[in-house]
C-alpha cells in the first residue's frame, strides 16, 4: 500500500496540471511550491526549509545565464540582422525560402535561444514571407515550430538544459558516468532532431508543401521581403564574436585530449553552460554592447519559475513515494516496447494543455529509472541505451503536440499570420494537428526508440 503522503503528492500534481490547462497565468510552478509545502510538511514529515531546499539552484542559474546572454543579442538587434542576412541568401529563388528558414530556425534554436525565443523572433518574419510567396500559414507553422521543437534539446538551449539537469540527478541510478552526461544529451538532441524532423517534413510535404514547391518556380524581389539591413555596428560585431565564443568554449572541454591540454581551471569553468553564459554576458556588459535593464526584461522569468517550481513538487513526490505510484500505474500496462508508446501518449496529452518543459518533463523524466526497474531492464547490458531511448521518448512525446494553438508556439504563429489568412481555419487545422500528435507521437517514439533503437 502507498502512504497518504504519496497519494496526496500525486493528487497535488494532478491539481497543478489541471490548473495549468485553464489558468496558466497563475504560474503552475508557484502553485507547485505551495502544494509541495502542504504535502511535504503536513503529511510527508519534511521541514519547510527542506522543501524549499529542493529549489534547483543550478538549473535556475544556468537557464538565467543562457537566456540573459541571448536576450542581450536580441536587444541590440544582432539576431534580427543575422536572420535577415540569412534569408537574403535565397537571392530571389522562391523555392529556397523554406529550406533557408528551416536552417535559420535549426541553427538559432541549437546555439542557445531555444525553441520559444527562436519562434518569437522568427514567426513574425516567416509568416509575413509565407503571405508574400503564396505558402499557407499552416505549412509555415509546421516548418518553424516543428524545427524549433526538434532542435530544442541542444545542450546549449534552455529546454536541453532542463533535460540535462534532470538526467544528471538520476545518472547514478541509470549507470551513466558523470563525464558521459553531455555526450548523452547530444544523443538525445540527435534523436529528437531525427524523429521530429522526419515527422514534420512528411506532414509539410503531404499536406501541401510538395504541391507548393512544384509551383514555386519563379523569382521574387528579395529586397521586398528581406530589405538589406544596415551593416553590423561595433556592438553587434562584438555580440556575434561572443555568440561564436559561446559555442566554441562549451565544445572545447568535449574535444579528444582536451583534459590533457587545457588547464584545470578552464575545464572547471567551461564544462558548465551557465558559467560560460555568465562569463560572456559579463564581457558584453563591460563593452556596453546592450541595454542590460532591457535584456534582463527579456529573460523568461515566468518559465524559469514554472520549471523550478514544478521541480520542487516532483522532489517532494520522490521523497514521499508519489513517483512510485506513477511508475506502477504506467508499468502495469507496458512492456519494454510499448512503454515508449504509453509514455509518449500520456506526456503528449498532458503537454497539449500545459507546459512541455515546465510541467511534463520535470514530471516524467524522473520516472525513467523506476519504469526501467519495474520492467526488469536495470542491470542488463542495454540499460544505458534504453535509458537514452526512454528519455528521448519523454522529450519528443511532450513536444510533438506543441503545434497546437493552445501552446505558446502555435499561438505565436496564429497571431503573426497574414491578414488574408482565415485565422479560425488556421486555428482548427493547428488544433487537429497538435492533438493528433499525441497519438502519432506515441507510434513515432515506439518506432524510432523502441523498434529501430535509435
Amino acid at each position: 500500500m502507498f502512504s497518504t503522503a504519496a497519494l496526496l503528492s500525486l493528487v497535488a500534481l494532478a491539481i497543478v496540471i489541471i490548473i495549468s490547462c485553464f489558468r496558466e497565468e497563475w504560474n503552475p510552478g508557484l502553485l507547485g511550491i505551495f502544494f509541495a509545502l502542504l504535502v511535504g510538511t503536513i503529511w510527508g514529515g519534511l521541514s519547510g526549509s527542506k522543501v524549499l531546499g529542493f529549489w534547483p539552484t543550478s538549473l535556475f542559474m544556468t537557464l538565467f545565464g543562457v537566456t540573459f546572454l541571448f536576450g542581450m543579442a536580441q536587444e541590440n538587434g544582432t539576431l534580427d540582422k543575422l536572420t535577415i542576412s540569412a534569408v537574403r541568401l535565397a537571392k530571389g529563388n522562391t523555392a529556397l525560402i523554406p529550406l533557408i528558414i528551416f536552417l535559420i530556425v535549426l541553427v538559432l534554436t541549437t546555439i542557445g535561444p531555444g525553441n520559444i525565443a527562436t519562434v518569437a523572433l522568427i514567426a513574425p518574419f516567416a509568416m509575413a514571407i509565407a503571405g508574400r510567396i503564396g505558402m499557407k500559414a499552416f505549412l509555415m507553422t509546421l516548418l518553424v515550430v516543428g524545427t524549433a521543437n526538434a532542435a530544442a534539446f541542444s545542450p546549449f538551449a534552455p529546454t536541453g538544459i532542463v533535460s540535462m539537469e534532470i538526467v544528471s540527478k538520476m545518472a547514478g541510478d541509470l549507470g551513466i558516468e558523470v563525464g558521459r552526461i553531455v555526450p548523452i544529451e547530444w544523443k538525445v538532441y540527435w534523436n529528437s532532431l531525427v524523429a521530429q524532423c522526419i515527422t514534420n517534413i512528411a506532414g509539410f510535404l503531404l499536406l501541401g508543401g510538395l504541391a507548393w514547391m512544384r509551383k514555386a518556380r519563379g523569382t521574387l524581389n528579395i529586397d521586398e521581403i528581406a530589405p538589406k539591413p544596415e551593416p553590423f555596428d561595433d556592438k553587434q560585431r562584438i555580440t556575434v564574436a561572443i555568440m561564436a565564443a559561446y559555442v566554441i568554449l562549451i565544445l572545447l572541454p568535449l574535444l579528444p585530449g582536451a583534459s590533457q591540454v587545457l588547464p584545470k581551471w578552464a575545464i572547471r569553468l567551461f564544462s558548465n553552460v551557465g558559467s560560460v553564459a555568465f562569463l560572456l554576458s559579463g564581457i558584453l556588459m563591460l563593452c556596453g554592447a546592450a541595454n542590460v535593464r532591457k535584456s534582463i526584461a527579456r529573460v523568461p522569468w515566468f518559465v524559469l519559475t514554472l520549471v523550478c517550481g514544478v521541480t520542487v513538487l516532483v522532489e517532494v513526490m520522490d521523497k514521499t513515494g508519489g513517483l512510485n505510484v506513477l511508475v506502477e500505474l504506467i508499468g502495469s500496462i507496458s512492456t519494454p516496447l510499448t512503454l515508449h508508446f504509453w509514455v509518449a501518449l500520456i506526456a503528449g496529452i498532458i503537454s497539449a494543455y500545459s507546459s512541455s518543459s515546465g510541467v511534463v518533463m520535470p514530471m516524467f523524466l524522473p520516472l525513467v529509472p523506476g519504469l526501467m526497474r519495474s520492467l526488469g531492464i536495470m542491470g542488463t547490458p542495454g540499460q544505458v541505451a534504453y535509458a537514452v531511448a526512454l528519455i528521448s521518448t519523454v522529450n519528443v512525446g511532450a513536444h510533438m503536440v506543441d503545434m497546437s494553438p493552445l501552446s505558446t508556439l502555435g499561438a505565436l504563429c496564429i497571431a503573426c499570420a497574414p491578414e488574408h489568412e482565415d485565422k479560425s481555419k488556421l486555428f482548427r487545422h493547428l488544433l487537429i494537428w497538435g492533438l493528433s500528435m499525441s497519438v502519432v507521437g506515441g507510434f513515432v517514439c515506439m518506432l524510432f526508440f523502441g523498434i529501430l533503437g535509435l
